[in-house]
């Protein structure tokens, strides 16, 4: 008899190498981190190779190793595909949907739709997960995201999406640095030694040079926000000025500051909120349905 690995230990073996951490890939599959290492060893036995290189401080894998996840990869999307065309020919948006979210997105659109989606398909599980974009559209193409929550425009690989709305970008800055600013400002009357903008790996900061028409600026490094409310503060306290997504403004970001707003004259100063999923994937319906169900939310908002 050939024993094969199983679907749970390549599982494992993917998990770790994301991770390149027992600990945090045992909480990844939602087993102990002793389960998840007795798992990797036992497909090693089984295999009768070393797949990973251990020691205290780093988790290497080896030539073949890597190799062996790739092929994991798409053998545990093949397999992820099977379960979604099974969920696909039962009721829509009913049993379990892995929502990934942006982190420019998720604390300021989610609290306030996510009670309207509850209510409306109480059969629906929503397992979310925030995550930039980048990695955010590596777990859609291998199967670990159902769909994504983003902002285009992205480069995010192979996707189907639906929009679902354009959220304009606005400039951020302390009442007592601008005196008596227009209603609308001029790109190119911005600073560039006062921008301040997210880290790399936030796609907001693609968009807000856009907007701005500052492709090519290269903002200081020292003074990059990891998030918008970090933004906000640095504002706040007078170190320069940002631009911010309406939702974030909409969502009270600015409540208790004395920042205010202007609006961009640039026709690049939005950005389309959209719902992305492979476009392989048997349930494209039930996400179409989805993304219906979410404009529909994000409209009764007002």
């Amino acid at each position: 008899m050939i024993y094969l690995p199983t679907i749970k230990q390549l599982q494992y073996l993917v998990a770790l190498y994301r991770s390149r951490h027992f600990g945090k890939a045992a909480d990844a599959c939602f087993v102990t981190q002793s389960t998840l290492s007795a798992g990797i060893r036992e497909l090693e036995t089984l295999l009768g190779v070393t797949l990973v290189e251990r020691n205290r401080r780093v988790v290497r894998f080896t030539p073949l190793g890597e190799s062996i996840v790739e092929r994991a990869w798409r053998l545990l999307s093949e397999a992820d595909a099977i379960t979604e065309l099974a969920r696909a020919s039962g009721r829509p948006l009913a049993g379990d949907l892995r929502l990934g979210v942006i982190p420019t997105i998720a604390p300021f659109l989610l609290p306030a739709i996510l009670p309207k989606l509850r209510t409306q398909w109480p059969e629906l599980r929503l397992f979310l997960r925030e995550e930039q974009s980048g990695p955010a559209c590596e777990a859609l193409a291998r199967g670990q995201l159902d769909c994504l929550l983003l902002a285009l425009p992205y480069n995010c690989g192979d996707i189907a999406y639906e929009p679902l709305f354009d959220d304009p970008i606005r400039l951020a800055f302390h009442v007592d640095d601008m005196v008596n600013p227009p209603g609308v400002m001029d790109p190119e009357s911005i600073d560039e030694a006062r921008l301040l903008l997210l880290e790399d790996g936030h796609c907001l900061k693609d968009h807000a040079l856009a907007a701005c028409s500052r492709a090519t600026f290269r903002p200081d490094q020292s003074v990059l926000g990891t998030s918008l409310h970090t933004l906000v503060q640095m504002v706040e306290n007078r170190i320069g000025m940002t631009l911010l997504p309406q939702m974030a403004i909409d969502a009270g970001i600015l409540a208790q500051t004395h920042v205010e707003t202007r609006p961009l004259a640039s026709a690049d100063a939005v950005r389309m909120i959209a719902l992305a999923w492979r476009p392989t994937s048997p349930r494209a319906d039930e996400y179409r349905l989805f993304a219906g169900a979410l404009k529909a939310a994000r409209a009764s908002l007002g």
